[in-house]
């Protein structure tokens, strides 16, 4: 796990708001979650009090890069590409 994805995980779990180069973590207080960015855009929200990732299927569709993956791969999210297609949990993201 790179250097950032540990700084990430580390905001999240401390409740901080945090932002370093193309990774932004954003701590909502209103609905309870904490929102997940890469460059700018939502990848992955994770609840605290159910303690689960969900990961941004849009997101991913339309950017399913290497770093995109390491991301929500760094907050377990079970993600992959084989011959060209992206998985989550071994289902085609659609």
């Amino acid at each position: 796990m790179r250097l950032i994805e540990e700084q990430m995980l580390n905001a999240i779990h401390t409740g901080n708001d945090w932002s370093k180069d193309n990774t932004d973590v954003v701590h909502l207080d209103v609905s309870n979650s904490v929102i997940i960015y890469l460059h700018g855009y939502h990848i992955a929200t994770y609840k605290p009090l159910t303690n689960t990732i969900t990961a941004n299927l849009y997101t991913l569709k339309r950017w399913p890069t290497v770093t995109t993956k390491s991301r929500l791969r760094a907050l377990g999210v079970n993600v992959y590409t084989r011959k060209g297609i992206t998985y989550v949990n071994d289902k085609e993201v659609a």
